[in-house]
């Protein structure tokens, strides 16, 4: 155990923001590097996105959990949180932001201030945050510095909440080759490490120009708890910056929780952390504005207040933006139910859901009652990265058709409208326009430079749902597809988006091609031949809109005449449509349901049996009849 406690003054807590894919991640790793946070021959020195370890974040190339390190440069220890990009995890950014003091703000210098940069920007300048503007990626080819500067400052005159704030440094920057100058760079920029430079500039800025942590360091102790982490050897520790006083090992302790009534729970400390580069490092004691991890009271509740116990006093709470889209979680009732999951009972998910709950503050988990749970977050990406979370640690579960949250407004139920911006290529701009309308989207502007477009639209969320697929396979995967809420409107009930009808298996068993050979004439398959199904598994899309049943598993007819050669060689199935969770969530109607397992995601009727399903139909016609007749 040591002590490697710094002085107040010599302590700078910054947070990097940005839009996904501006740069944040990319530059974090060069400030580790050129502070020499590793040997020469560290591993780390030839690794790029160091602190994106999650499987999923180094899949889909984002950050979806907010991180945090140190280093130090001119004996100023500096703490770097790195925060998501993407707006379906802006509760991260919230959350994480009350640790900093002072802002990066990188803005890609092609693309500009986008929809997140918006949002980022607007929560930090709320808190107080001193910020630093980054332009990045300044070699682009159609990199337009200029216009870009001037997109930010009129984000700044928009959003800022009192004028010292609008007065800003600008830098600018090439983060993958590690590099930011306090003046556009001579010479050609688009040719790579044409240019000298470092991170210095910006080193430099931060030490003597970016303030040092407020609060009263002789004051009772006081911590808000941002962040939860669990450690098999550690068990589980509380994160947070110190807002006022000192906190030693052995200290009395107490926890204020708003959750259950101000509820309050004592302890002593156990263990105190301070991060020193990557790592967690056992400290003696720790004081104000040190971002800290501390053992010795057990809590998961994100947002409480820690206190010493001669003026226990909570801190103001942490304000997430409400989610806006739900999906109902369920155990499987599939007729394949266990055979490749190992955790499929509605006890195994109900512990599962209630444990996110209480780490994940941006996700709302309710009990509906019956085992079922409706998940509530920001947008498809966020309900899916959990799905496939959950799916990879071996559950099984099936999930509803994704509904919109509504908000009660001035005693009116409303709904969230959201600004959706998309970047593409001018060759698709009727495309774009054409499915855009059809989701009943309204045309707000277009630009037009350099071969590119951006438009922006408002748009209903419900309309939202699955349009992101849509426009990156119509566009070939071009397109640059961003929301986020603007206001919440006054609910109108309407009939759910345009979709074709399914294809229904009526058999259980295994599909066999001869038979699917018929069937992709229908329309289009989710299965190849050799697939396990079941009566009221969707197989398929129809090629009309009423839903279509088919046995799939049907043999051809055993006879003494053998198939010809070219009968053979003409079994040949169409490539089957890839069934993704984002895709299954945009897809599937309210009668619907997606069967996620460790090893397939499949579509199902909710009632299994044709029988069912026109009972059903019969039911909601008479009750659809008598209401009208007694309207």
């Amino acid at each position: 155990m040591s002590n490697s406690q710094v002085e107040q003054q010599n302590l700078r807590n910054i947070a990097i923001i940005a839009h996904v894919d501006h740069g944040k991640t990319t530059l974090v790793d060069a400030f580790m590097k050129q502070t020499n946070l590793f040997r020469e021959n560290q591993d780390e020195m030839n690794q790029e996105r160091i602190l994106d370890v999650g499987e999923l974040e180094k899949e889909k190339g984002i950050t979806i959990n907010a991180k945090n390190i140190s280093i130090r440069y001119k004996g100023v220890k500096i703490n770097i949180i790195d925060t998501p990009g993407h707006a379906d995890f802006g509760g991260e950014v919230e959350r994480t932001l009350n640790m900093a003091d002072s802002c990066l703000l990188l803005v890609d210098a092609k693309e500009g201030t986008m929809p997140q940069t918006k949002f980022v920007l607007k929560k930090a300048l709320e808190l107080g945050l001193k910020p630093v503007v980054v332009v990045n990626k300044i070699d682009k080819k159609l990199a337009n510095i200029k216009k870009t500067i001037s997109k930010i400052q009129d984000l700044f005159l928009a959003l800022a909440t009192d004028t010292s704030q609008l007065d800003f440094p600008i830098f600018y920057g090439i983060s993958r080759e590690g590099k930011i100058w306090k003046e556009i760079p001579q010479g050609d920029l688009t040719i790579p490490n044409s240019t000298e430079g470092d991170l210095l500039p910006i080193l430099d800025e931060i030490v003597e120009n970016l303030p040092s942590p407020k609060g009263d360091p002789n004051g009772p102790f006081q911590m808000q708890i941002t962040s939860v982490e669990y450690n098999e050897h550690l068990g589980r520790y509380l994160i947070g910056k110190i807002s006022r006083g000192t906190l030693k090992v052995d200290d009395p302790i107490i926890l204020l929780s708003e959750k259950e009534g101000f509820e309050k729970k004592q302890g002593r400390v156990r263990e105190i952390f301070l991060k020193e580069g990557l790592q967690w490092e056992k400290q003696n004691s720790a004081s104000v504005g040190e971002i800290i991890a501390l053992t010795g009271i057990d809590s998961t509740d994100i947002g409480a207040t820690i206190c010493g116990l001669e003026n226990p006093e909570a801190l103001p709470e942490i304000k997430i933006t409400p989610p806006s889209v739900r999906v109902k979680f369920s155990a499987n009732t599939s007729p394949f139910v266990g055979k490749e999951g190992k955790l499929v009972t509605a006890k195994q998910l109900q512990q599962r859901l209630e444990q996110e709950k209480n780490l994940n503050i941006s996700l709302k988990i309710t009990n509906t009652g019956s085992n079922n749970y409706y998940v509530s977050g920001r947008g498809e990406l966020q309900l899916a990265i959990l799905i496939e979370q959950l799916r990879r640690e071996g559950y099984e579960f099936e999930l509803g058709k994704p509904e919109v949250i509504l908000q009660e407004r001035e005693g009116k139920r409303c709904e969230p409208l959201e600004e959706l911006t998309i970047d593409a290529p001018d060759e698709y701009m009727s495309t774009i326009t054409q499915e855009v309308n059809e989701r009943k989207g309204k045309l707000i502007n277009i630009e037009t430079e350099e071969g590119q477009t951006r438009f922006t639209f408002n748009i209903l969320t419900r309309n939202l749902i699955g349009l992101h697929r849509v426009l990156m396979n119509a566009t070939k995967g071009t397109a640059i597809i961003n929301s986020f809420i603007v206001d919440y409107i006054p609910y109108e009930k309407s009939d759910e988006l345009f979709r074709k009808g399914v294809i229904i298996s009526s058999e259980t068993g295994t599909a066999l091609a001869y038979s699917l050979m018929s069937i992709q004439d229908r329309g289009r398959l989710f299965i190849e031949g050799s697939t396990a199904v079941y009566e009221g598994m969707i197989i398929g899309i129809n090629n009309h809109e009423s839903d279509l049943e088919v046995n799939p598993c049907k043999a051809r007819h055993k006879t003494n005449v053998r198939m010809s050669h070219a009968e053979v060689t003409e079994i040949a199935l169409k490539a089957p449509i890839q069934l993704t969770i984002e895709y299954a969530l945009s897809f599937i109607r309210s009668d619907e349901l997606i069967e996620v397992t460790p090893k397939n995601v499949r579509l199902r009727k909710k009632l299994l049996t044709a029988t069912q399903r026109t009972w059903s139909k019969r039911k909601n016609l008479t009750e659809y009849a008598k209401e009208h007749l007694e309207g």
